[in-house]
């Protein structure tokens, strides 16, 4: 693996089980299509992971960026605020506020 401090950011956000597909195209058709339109080139790879939970939909997102740069690019110089596109707040019915950040150790791909 490249010993470049990679970074992998993680955050959660829950929608309604009705919403739930709406926000899911939304992440894959219109944000992270237009998070790479501007310009965001360290952006990596995203990793959208669900779980029904009570009556609502977790999402779990993990975005690997080459740098921490690349995540400044991407979410400001307050890099630890959630990225949050108004449009998706209005089908989210809670999320986290802010994003975790953790610096890739190792991949380990086994067959």
């Amino acid at each position: 693996m490249n010993k470049k401090n990679k970074i992998i950011r993680t955050w959660k956000g829950w929608t309604t089980l009705k919403n739930a597909p709406i926000y899911e195209d939304m992440l894959i058709n219109e944000v992270f299509p237009t998070v790479k339109k501007r310009g965001v080139e360290g952006l990596e790879k995203v990793s959208i992971s669900t779980m029904v939970k009570n009556d609502e939909m977790e999402f779990f997102l993990v975005l690997q960026f080459d740098s921490l740069d690349s995540v400044k690019v991407f979410a400001g110089e307050d890099y630890e605020q959630a990225y949050i596109p108004d449009n998706a707040k209005h089908v989210l019915s809670r999320y986290d506020k802010t994003a975790q950040h953790f610096t890739l150790k190792e991949e380990l791909i086994l067959k």
